[in-house]
This record gives structure tokens, sequence and C-alpha cells, in this order.
């Protein structure tokens, strides 16, 4: 049983999160993602769903294997084998939890499981008791519990708590409930269920109308002490709960809740800005606590205020979630240390050789810009140091672009074998067009593109361009991100980095003896 005071935080970035169009990560972004997690200061990283994929069960695996601090958790179908599994996916972790869920809403058990109520009391307590077997922490959810009969509620929790559960969560699946009605099924579900008084009850809130954090905090307003959440409230269709919002509301408002949880908060930026780097989604600019304008103040009233007392119009403090608001600016003549230094700053964990690689390309861009920015060295590391080791590469590349006339467009790759192709094409509707298609040409794959934004990392006529692309590969969804000063060779960097990753994954594949097909 935990400190009634303090509210342990759950977070489903790596699950819940993940299984989001657009947000899916490799291996190795997922440890990166973990141990940022771990530094943030989360009670419990909900790592995968092991039965899912062998992908999935590796990822689990080696969080559980490598990630200390917070109790590392697998998900698990009410099922015999999806149980076993969660459970040999955790062997190597410390502290772990199975956490396994049964639908219980009339339309889940009537349409989808078809069962009858008995039985999904049954298969709870079945689910718990095998669980029990792997852990002592085990946690148990009524999955779509915001569509079902709080007394049902009670009676399959009353099962669960008898097989071993010790933390007991109560999902809106589908966001269907408003703040008082769901603050409501808290209490009556502590009131009303034997035995629970020994137990955590937990809340896992969707955003569909909205109200994800202003539910999950009613719960906890009326005796929940866990959080079910994500980094940048990331989730099926419209999110899960924010974590950054609900941490922060119960430490601003400390005086209303009278709870506290273990986070450092001054690292929430820090992480939420990973999850984006890793993604490739950027954050909204209206985003609370972690957003570019969180913290900006135009309206002139609002900067006289500030001016004189910043409590007139900010209610926390930018340094307390970790957000200064300064761009350091480096040049030509700063060295290999103070790269390192600012970079550890930003919140790279860097290795010698990958600083001496970002060191490179920091001097090559310091020939064509006077000065550097923090956003145009996170550029350089996104691009350089974190995308997947290089198969196919740019070698040079030609364009001639008129007015009135199709582009043509000359470009030369090193293939993973490391052979030199060329191609041409006098086709397209521009220059990247063209130069897709030529790239295409190239490739011995079947290549279509779903989607191409361009951005400016930084101002200025000498500013940075990200190439974000998101395309098919044989049929497989991936994405790439290309950096350089000519968007044009950006572009180019972006197509070949999302080609790179199909194959990395592909090779993967081979290796562990899989072919699910997934997002990368």
């Amino acid at each position: 049983m935990t400190d009634k005071n303090r509210v342990i935080i759950f977070d489903t970035t790596l699950r819940d999160g993940e299984q989001s169009p657009g947000f899916s990560m490799n291996l190795k972004e997922k440890l990166d993602m973990a141990h940022q997690l771990a530094r943030l200061g989360v009670d419990v990283i909900e790592a995968g769903f092991p039965i899912t994929s062998q992908g999935d069960f590796d990822s689990v695996s080696r969080i559980a294997a490598e990630v200390r601090g917070p109790v590392i958790c697998g998900l698990a179908r009410a099922i015999e084998k999806d149980i076993v599994r969660a459970g040999e996916a955790l062997l190597e972790a410390p502290r772990k939890r199975i956490h396994t869920f049964i639908a219980t809403s009339k339309v889940h058990v009537e349409k989808k499981l078809r069962m009858t109520r008995e039985q999904v009391i049954q298969s709870a307590h079945d689910a718990v008791k095998l669980a029990r077997t792997f852990t002592d922490d085990v946690e148990f959810s009524c999955e779509d519990a915001g569509r079902t009969d709080w007394d049902y509620i009670v009676d399959v929790l009353t099962a669960a708590i008898e097989a071993g559960a010790t933390t007991l969560n109560i999902p809106d699946t589908v966001g269907y409930t408003v703040p008082e009605q769901f603050g409501g099924c808290i209490a009556h579900v502590i009131r009303k269920t034997p035995g629970i008084d020994k137990c955590i009850v937990s809340v896992h809130c969707h955003n569909d109308l909205g109200f994800a954090t202003a539910n999950s905090l009613a719960g906890v307003k009326n005796g929940a002490r866990q959080i079910e959440c994500t980094i940048n409230g990331i989730g099926e269709r419209a999110g899960n709960t924010s974590l950054e919002e609900a941490v922060m509301m119960l430490k601003v408002r400390k005086d209303y809740f009278g709870v506290e949880t273990g986070i450092k908060t001054e690292e929430i930026y820090r992480t939420s800005r990973l999850l984006s780097r890793i993604t490739g989604v950027k954050v909204q600019p209206n985003k609370a606590i972690v957003g570019g304008n969180a913290f900006a103040h135009e309206a002139g009233i609002h900067q006289d205020g500030i001016m004189k007392e910043r409590t007139t119009y900010e209610i926390m403090r930018p340094e307390d979630v970790g957000w200064t608001g300064e761009s350091m600016v480096m040049g030509k003549h700063s060295g290999r240390a103070a790269l390192a230094k600012r970079l550890a700053s930003l919140g790279f964990a860097l290795g010698k050789e990958e600083i001496e690689r970002a060191y490179e390309r920091f001097k090559d861009l310091c020939d064509k810009k006077k000065d550097i920015y923090d956003e145009d060295l996170i550029a350089i590391v996104e691009d350089e140091v974190l995308q997947t080791k290089p198969m196919w590469s740019l070698e040079d590349m030609e364009v001639d672009a008129r007015m009135k006339k199709q582009p043509m467009v000359r470009v030369r790759v090193r293939c993973a074998d490391g052979q030199i192709r060329e191609a041409t094409s006098t086709e397209g509707d521009g220059q990247v067009d063209g130069l897709y298609r030529a790239l295409e040409s190239i490739v011995n794959h079947e290549v279509r593109l779903l989607d191409y934004a361009i951005e400016s990392v930084t101002s200025g006529k000498d500013a940075l361009g990200r190439v974000k692309v998101r395309m098919k590969v044989d049929g497989r969804e991936v994405r790439g991100i290309g950096v350089a000063t000519d968007v044009i060779v950006a572009s180019a960097q972006a197509w070949l980095s999302a080609l790179n990753r199909y194959l990395l994954m592909s090779e993967l594949e081979k290796q562990n003896g899989t072919t699910r097909p997934e997002q990368i």
C-alpha cells in the first residue's frame, strides 16, 4: 500500500502511446525513451504488449534488462498465452509488473467477447491468479469501465482482489465520461469493493472528448492513487491523459488536491522534446506545459505585468519544467567540449564517437552559417547521430530548374553494397518530385510517398531546412528526416533515411525470424 498523499505515475508512452499512427518506434528509440522516463522519475513504465510481435517482446525484454528505477510492466489480455509471454519478457527486471485486462461493458461483453458476465468475472480471477505466479505485482483493468455498470465493476474487481491483484485500474477506454461522472465511479468502487483498501486504485483516461486529464484528476480527488498517462498526451485516437498536464496540476494546485508525485519536473520539457524528435511529430505551439507558446507573452498588458512581477501571468516558472527559453549561440571557435556540454544540456546522452560525428557536422555547418543555435544543434544530432545506420547515402546531386520547363535532376547515391548508382529524371511537377522519381528508379523496391513536410529550423536566409517524409516501401509505412541548408538536399536525405529504416527493420526481422508487418 502506498502513501495516501502520493500519486503513482504510470507511463504508457511506449505501449498505448506507441500504438497510435505515426508514433511507432524502433528498439533503440524505445530504449532511449525508457532511460529518459527513468530520469524523469516515473514510477512505472509500461514497456509494451509482448504477445503482439517478436519486436514488442524484444523491446520489453531489453528495457527490463537495462532500465533501472521504475517498475517495468508488460500488458496482457486475460488469456494464458499473453500472460506467460509477458512473464517471459519481464524475466530480467528487478521490479516487474504484469498488467492484465478484460472488457466489462455490455457492448464489449456481448459483441466482442461473446461471453456471459459470469464468464468475464471468472476470466479476470484466473488471469490474475496466473499472473501472480510470475510476480507479486499484478495490475488488473476493466476495459471500457467508463461505459460499465458500476456495481458490475465492483463484482469484477472483487474477483481480481481475491486472486491477488495489487493495483485495480478503472479505464475510460473510449473517453466517454465527464469528470463528475468519472469521479463518482471511482468513489463508488472504493466505497463498495471489499478488500480494496489493500490495493492501489488507478485511472486510465482517453481524450476523445477532451476530458482525459480532467477525468484522471477527478479520479485522484475521489481516492485514486495512480494515473496512467503518456508524454505529450499521445495515444490511440485523440490520445491519453497528458503526463505533464496531470503532474503540473498536482504540483501547482497542491492546495486543492493535497497530493504529490515523485516526478522530477525539470526533466519534463526534455522528455517531451525527446519524444518529438524520435517520432518526428511536433508538439503543437499552444500545448499546455510543453508547447512553444506555453511561456510566451505577446499582449502588451501581459508583457508589462510580467516585467513587473512574473506571477501576474505565470502560475509556474518555466524552469520548473526544464524550459529556459534560451538559445545559446555557438560558432566556428567553439570546441568539442563546449559542443558536448551544450548537447548534454539539450538532453542528448552521446558517446565519444557520436560526439565526434556531431562535431564534424557542426564544423561543416559553421562554414555555411555565422551563428549556430540550439535548434541547429538538435537538427544536426537528429540527422547525423540518431538516424539509423546508413545503408544508402547521398553522394552528389545536380538540379536544373527553370520556369515553364520540366526540371532536370541527376542524383548519385552510394548503395548498401558500397556501389555508386546514378539516375537522371526530366519528369515531375517540380524539383522534389523529379528527385524522388530519380531515386525510385535506382532502388529495387516499390516506394510510394505518403506525406512530405518542410520547415525552417531557425530564422534567417541561412537557416537549416528540416524535411520529414512518410512513405510506403514494399507496403510498409516508414518515416525519415533530412536536415541541410539546401532543402533539396534535405529532401534526398529524408527519402534515403526512410529507406534505410525499412531495410534495417527487414534485417532485424530476418535475424529474429519474424515477418510481422509493423510501422517503423
